[in-house]
């Protein structure tokens, strides 16, 4: 039996959970993790023999550019700050 990190169906998963997490707890934080997750899922998936280190590798490095590349996507332009002119609560 192989080891269980070398399944692609487990990192697939764990994208999954993660996504639901960001969903739960927005900020594109498990966002990127997710991605990372569904990359490393993706190269198991075509093949790729992985050892735990390099996958571990990898999905950091691609969670980085992952959450990078979202922070810029998204990110108030510089020197803005989010202002809200009305409450919730108002009526």
């Amino acid at each position: 039996m192989s080891a269980l990190w070398t399944l692609w169906w487990v990192w697939g998963a764990l994208a999954l959970v993660l996504a639901i997490v960001e969903v739960l707890l927005p900020g594109f934080i498990f966002l990127g993790f997710a991605l990372g997750a569904a990359g490393v899922s993706l190269l198991l998936l075509l093949a790729l023999p992985l050892s735990l280190p390099l996958a571990l590798l990898i999905f950091a490095g691609l969670s980085l550019i992952a959450w990078l590349g979202l922070r810029r996507a998204f990110a108030l332009p510089r020197g803005q700050v989010k202002t809200f002119d009305s409450d919730i609560n108002d009526g």
